[in-house]
């Protein structure tokens, strides 16, 4: 059957997915979130590590994003050394300003961004019809922020491939911390290539990790290749909307803030995700960009509101924030290079807001796909 894009999180001419502990897929959001919230870890405290973050190491990772040296095409050759640099640099900042789940969420009105955080990765557990008993691969696991709250709601054994040693080790670290090293453990291995066997999960997903892929079709083809036939892969997937203009040249410099504030090669649009998943053989049965169901725009968290947190985004605060940063660095109190961390970071939540209020940029592109049962 063709593709339906659908109301977000209403399958169309299917029977709901939902999982024995689960939530209904039909019943409201609100009561999904408030469910969820009772799974959520906690943050962890800014604990800069010299093991992974150095000078050397930022300013290689800026070299790779010179425009005068460097193109799209020579970024994808080094998609693994971009993103190896770049989650070593900012594993720590991000545990410490956003949390254990490395993504964004849509959000409605009175909703915190923990909740909606979290409501966004069960619904995925949701969609994929997850249960006790199936085990399912968190392609891209960051720290394992999804993959804990998806194998506490659903029950499932969530496994995270991650190419990242330093993240791996924190996964780890936090699983027997939350005493989910059961259902939760981890591979190192990259997704480009990997180190499964053929039909090996019953699920899949990826929360906003394949925006570092080279190639969407071909590691879409990986996630099929390890996929049982007849199983699901669901996604939230990066995109620059229909509303991007490569010609324009305030929509170029967004797109290359936040490539270069994230680590990517690239970003590709959503006809090249659906014509990927195609193209490698899946069923695609929903997809919607869930950035335009947002109530609160997705992009809020990074921006200035009346609050100290909120002062700490504004111009001035950014700007004592690097002060701080950098006089930190030079009390050898935070590691070497922890500014130009601080820099790019920045460059990255000015252009997610400049991207998500011009409607130009979503990371939340949902597909629901399924491979054929007569696959092998």
């Amino acid at each position: 059957d063709e593709a339906k894009q659908v109301i977000p999180y209403v399958l169309i001419d299917q029977e709901p997915v939902a999982s024995p502990r689960s939530p209904s897929v039909l019943q409201s959001e609100r009561h999904i979130s408030s469910h969820a919230m009772a799974v959520r870890g906690v943050t962890t405290p800014l604990d800069l590590s010299r093991e992974v973050i150095n000078k050397d190491k930022s300013d290689s990772y800026m070299a790779m994003f010179d425009k005068k040296s460097t193109d799209h095409d020579s970024r994808r050759e080094i998609y693994d050394t971009i993103a190896k640099y770049y989650y070593d640099l900012v594993t720590d900042f991000f545990e410490f300003g956003w949390g254990e789940s490395f993504h964004f969420a849509p959000r409605f009105a009175g909703e915190t961004f923990e909740q909606s955080i979290t409501r966004h990765e069960c619904q995925l557990a949701n969609r994929l019809g997850l249960k006790p008993g199936m085990k399912c691969l968190d392609v891209g696991c960051g720290v394992g922020g999804p993959a804990r709250t998806i194998a506490r709601f659903s029950g499932a054994h969530i496994v995270g491939l991650n190419l990242n040693d330093y993240q791996i080790k924190r996964g780890q670290k936090l699983g027997e911390h939350y005493q989910l090293s059961n259902l939760v453990t981890y591979q190192k291995g990259d997704f480009m290539k990997m180190p499964f066997p053929d039909n090996s999960f019953d699920a899949v997903y990826e929360c906003e990790a394949t925006c570092h892929a080279p190639d969407k079709a071909a590691v879409y083809a990986e996630i099929f290749r390890v996929l049982k036939p007849g199983g699901l892969f669901g996604q939230y997937e990066w995109i620059m909307t229909d509303k991007y203009d490569p010609n324009n040249a305030v929509h170029k410099e967004i797109k290359y803030g936040i490539e270069i504030g994230d680590g990517l090669p690239d970003i590709c649009g959503p006809k090249t995700v659906l014509d990927a998943l195609t193209t490698v053989g899946f069923q695609t049965i929903e997809y919607a960009d869930l950035a335009t169901t947002s109530q609160v725009g997705w992009w809020t968290p990074l921006e200035a509101n009346m609050s100290i947190q909120g002062f700490l985004k504004t111009g001035i605060g950014r700007f004592l924030t690097r002060q701080a940063v950098k006089t930190l660095e030079w009390a050898h109190v935070a590691p070497a290079g922890s500014y130009t961390v601080q820099c790019f970071l920045e460059t990255a939540a000015k252009n997610l807001v400049l991207g998500g209020k011009t409607g130009i940029f979503s990371p939340m592109f949902y597909t629901l796909a399924r491979k054929p049962a007569a696959s092998s």
